[in-house]
């Protein structure tokens, strides 16, 4: 079964971490691993990338394939792009219904009140049938 060097992702949700495992490939990102060989955090400048290279060199040697994220660390031109969503293209720019209900202007109809020059109307009764 093949070998493979990629990025686990750990850490909180709007600040991740990732450690550099040798994995199988099959296995899920965040799923069992045989070695950590490094850590890199792109929200901390100073701590950065760390990788064990001899380590890494003898995995590599063995036949473990590296994904193209952990190759561009190496060479350092890897640049972490934070996940922003798209807005779906059939929506347009309104704010979305999930923030509450949208306050809208009623108009109140007004009700004139009798002016006191005006006479008093006499209800007239009905029948009854």
């Amino acid at each position: 079964m093949s070998v493979s060097i990629r990025l686990a992702k750990f850490g909180k949700r709007h600040a991740p971490t990732y450690r550099v495992v040798v994995t199988k490939t099959r296995n899920k990102r965040n799923g069992e691993f045989i070695d950590i060989i490094g850590n890199y955090n792109p929200g901390d400048p100073n701590q950065g990338f760390s990788i064990k290279k001899e380590i890494y060199e003898d995995w590599v040697g063995k036949g473990a394939i590296v994904s193209t994220a952990v190759k561009q660390l190496i060479e350092g031109t890897y640049e972490y792009k934070k996940y922003i969503p798209k807005k779906s293209e059939g929506k347009e720019d309104e704010e979305s219904p999930k923030k509450g209900p949208e306050e809208k202007e009623v108009e109140i109809p007004k009700v004139e009140e009798p002016s006191q020059t005006e006479e008093p109307v006499e209800e007239v009764p009905q029948e009854k049938e």
